[in-house]
C-alpha cells in the first residue's frame, strides 16, 4: 500500500516519500506555556499523535520533535502571554512556565500521547535564534530598528504560498501590534527590543531584547531536523501568520525547501462557537477528563478527520462514548473468555481470513491521508463479525481469541490508542463491570437458543437495579446510575 497525505503546501495529496528511505523527521509546533492546555490542544495534539503511531507501525524510523514556547509569543496587544500569565499569578515568568509545562505532559500522558523524542525550549535556544537573525541581516532579508529585527517580506518573493495570502491584501495589524519602526505592516519580527519593565530578557548584537515566536520554531526545527525535513505538523490556526512566517525565513535563510509535507489539524468549537475564556466556554482536558476516559476523548477526536474542524458537545461526547462502548463488547468478552479455563479443548474456527480483511482495510484508511474514520470503521466491521461468531456456535478456541485480541491491541490500542491493554478494572466499579458482561453473555447465549423468557428476565432485572442494556447492530452495551434508571 502507498501513503499519501494531503499536503497542505501544495493543497492536494500526494504520494509521501521521505526524504531518507525507512526514516521520518518530523516537527509539531508545541503549546504556549501559560496557562493549563485545553481540549483544542487535545484535538490538534491527540491527531498529532494518531499520525506518529501509524508511521511507527508502518516500519518507519521517526524522529518527532515538538517545542515548548516559554517566551516571545505575543498577544494582539503586543504582551508576551507568558509575561501575561506571570502578573496573574504574581510570580516569576519562569514559574509559569514550569508549572503549566508540567501540567501540559500530565495532559498528555493523560490522553495515552506518545512523548516526543525531543522537546526542545525557545528559552533555551537563544543563541540559534540570535544567530539565524544575524545571518537573515547580513543576507538582506531582514533589517535593524532600535534594537529590534524585522524580516522583510518582500525579499522573499514566495511569501504567503502556504496560506494563500499575497502581501498586497494582508491587513495591517494582523496578529500581531503593528511597531512604528517597520518599514510595513506586513514585515514580521525577528528580535525584539525589551523595554525598561520587560523581565524577559537577553543580551544580543542589538542590545538586549528577546526573540520573535516565529524564529523559534526555524531555529529548533533545523537544529534538530536538519534544513530540510519531512513532516510538519500542527494546527490550521496557526497557518497564518506564525507557520507562513515561520517557513518564509527558514527558506530565506537556506535556499531551499522547509518541510515537504505541511500536514494540519482542524480547529475545534464548543456548541458551535470558538472556544474563549471571555466566553466563558474554555473547557480544560483536565475538565474533560473528570467527565469522559481519555479512550471516550481520543474515539471523539478520531471520529473526524484530523484535518477538518471538529464542534464538541455533551450530545457528541456522548456518542462518542457509545461509540466506543460498542466498540469495547467483543474486546471485553474475547479478554474474559480468554481467562478462563478449558477453552484449549474447544474447536478452532478459522477466522483469520476475518482478521486479515480487518487489517486490511485499516491500513488502507489510515494510509489514506490518516484516515481515522475509516480505520474506526474497519474496527466497527470487525466487532460485527465477532459478536456474531460469539453469539453462534461452535466457539473460538483460544488461539482464535488470542488472534482476535491482538488485532484489537495492535490496531484500536497501539495505532489509534482507543482500546486500553487491560479491560479489568479495580474495586467495586471492577466487580460491577464484570458482572453486568457476564450476565450479558448470559443473555447473549439465551437469545442464541431462542429462550427469550430467561433473555427478558436478565435485561428487565437488570433494569430494577438501574443498569440499561441497550442492543445493537454491532452488540449490546450498558449504562448505569440513577440516570440509566429514568431513561428506562
Amino acid at each position: 500500500m502507498t501513503l499519501v497525505v494531503y499536503n497542505a503546501l501544495s493543497r492536494q495529496k500526494e504520494p509521501f516519500v521521505p526524504r531518507e528511505p525507512g526514516r521520518i523527521f518530523m516537527y509539531v509546533c508545541g503549546p504556549t506555556v501559560y496557562d493549563h492546555a485545553h481540549i483544542g490542544h487535545a484535538k490538534m495534539y491527540v491527531s498529532m499523535d494518531v499520525i506518529v503511531r501509524h508511521l511507527r507501525h508502518c516500519g518507519y524510523a521517526l524522529r518527532y520533535v515538538q517545542n515548548i514556547t516559554d517566551v516571545g509569543h505575543l498577544l494582539d496587544s503586543g504582551e508576551d502571554r507568558i509575561l501575561k500569565g506571570a502578573r496573574r499569578e504574581r510570580v516569576e515568568p519562569m514559574e509559569v512556565v514550569e508549572r503549566y509545562m508540567r501540567s501540559y505532559l500530565d495532559d498528555m500522558d493523560a490522553l495515552h500521547n506518545t512523548r516526543p523524542d525531543i522537546m526542545p525550549r525557545a528559552s533555551g535556544h537563544v543563541p540559534e535564534q540570535i544567530a539565524a537573525v544575524q545571518q537573515l541581516l547580513a543576507q538582506g532579508n531582514a533589517y535593524e530598528v532600535n534594537g529590534s529585527v524585522y524580516f522583510d517580506v518582500s525579499s522573499h518573493a514566495d511569501y504567503g504560498k502556504l496560506s494563500g495570502r499575497r502581501v498586497a491584501e494582508l491587513e495591517e495589524g494582523a496578529r500581531v501590534a503593528v511597531r512604528d519602526d517597520k518599514r510595513r505592516p506586513e514585515d514580521f519580527a525577528l528580535w525584539k527590543r525589551a523595554e525598561p519593565e520587560h523581565i524577559m530578557r537577553w543580551p544580543s548584537p542589538w542590545g538586549e531584547g528577546f526573540p520573535g515566536w516565529h524564529i523559534e520554531c526555524s531555529a529548533m526545527a533545523m537544529k534538530y531536523l536538519g534544513q530540510s525535513f519531512d513532516i510538519h505538523g500542527g494546527g490550521i490556526d496557526n497557518i497564518f501568520p506564525h507557520n507562513e512566517c515561520e517557513m518564509a525565513q527558514s527558506e530565506a535563510l537556506t535556499g531551499s525547501t522547509y518541510a515537504n509535507y505541511w500536514l494540519l489539524a482542524g480547529s475545534l468549537t464548543v456548541d458551535g462557537v470558538k472556544m474563549s475564556k471571555s466566553l466563558g466556554n474554555s473547557i480544560t482536558i483536565k475538565d474533560a477528563l473528570q467527565r469522559h476516559t481519555a479512550e471516550v476523548l481520543r474515539f471523539f477526536v478520531l471520529s473526524g478527520h484530523y484535518s477538518n474542524p471538529i464542534d464538541v458537545s455533551e450530545m457528541a461526547l456522548g456518542a462518542a462514548q457509545r461509540g466506543w462502548e460498542r466498540l469495547m463488547v467483543p474486546v471485553r468478552t474475547v479478554r474474559q473468555r480468554l481467562q478462563q479455563a478449558g477453552l484449549a479443548s474447544q474447536d478452532e474456527l478459522d477466522f483469520s481470513g476475518v482478521l486479515d480483511e480487518a487489517r486490511q482495510a485499516f491500513r488502507a484508511g489510515m494510509d489514506d491521508d490518516f484516515n481515522a474514520p475509516a480505520a474506526l470503521a474497519a474496527l466497527f466491521e470487525l466487532t460485527r463479525q465477532v459478536n456474531a461468531m460469539l453469539a453462534s456456535g461452535p466457539q473460538p478456541g483460544r488461539a482464535t481469541l488470542a488472534a482476535i485480541d491482538a488485532v484489537y491491541s495492535e490496531l484500536g490500542g497501539g495505532v489509534l490508542g482507543v482500546i486500553p491493554q487491560s479491560t479489568a478494572a479495580s474495586g467495586d466499579a471492577g466487580r460491577e463491570a464484570g458482572l453486568v458482561q457476564l450476565l450479558i453473555e448470559m443473555r447473549m447465549q439465551a437469545r442464541a437458543r431462542k429462550d427469550f423468557a430467561a433473555s427478558d428476565n436478565i435485561r428487565d432485572s437488570l433494569r430494577a437495579l438501574g443498569i440499561v442494556l441497550e442492543d445493537g447492530k454491532d452488540g449490546t452495551t450498558w449504562k448505569a446510575g440513577l440516570q440509566a434508571a429514568d431513561e428506562a
